[in-house]
């Protein structure tokens, strides 16, 4: 394995396990709903949490894909790994 696809591939588990992790909390909360006003604050935030740490797993995955069948748009994967990756330090680097 090339140093680029073994990175992707660490990447890729990585963004495949938040979001998993993330939609799973998210499901949990939904099943508890005498705790609903405890919750009710910060389901927002997981909900977009959720739906970006899935479009990266998404993407990464196809940057993956790509990068190991060697695809001729393996190029714009890679960028829209990295574009994904900035969106996520963006909007969860502490402020």
């Amino acid at each position: 394995m090339r140093p680029l696809a073994a990175l992707l591939a660490i990447l890729m588990g990585s963004a495949v396990a938040l979001a998993a992790g993330l939609l799973l909390t998210w499901i949990v909360i939904l099943f508890l709903p005498a705790e609903q006003a405890r919750f009710a604050p910060e389901h927002a935030a997981l909900v977009r949490a959720v739906v970006v740490f899935t479009a990266f797993a998404a993407v990464t995955a196809g940057s993956f894909y790509g990068e190991q069948r060697e695809r001729r748009w393996r190029l714009a994967a890679h960028a829209a790994t990295l574009a994904m990756f900035a969106l996520a330090v963006w909007l969860y680097w502490p402020k």
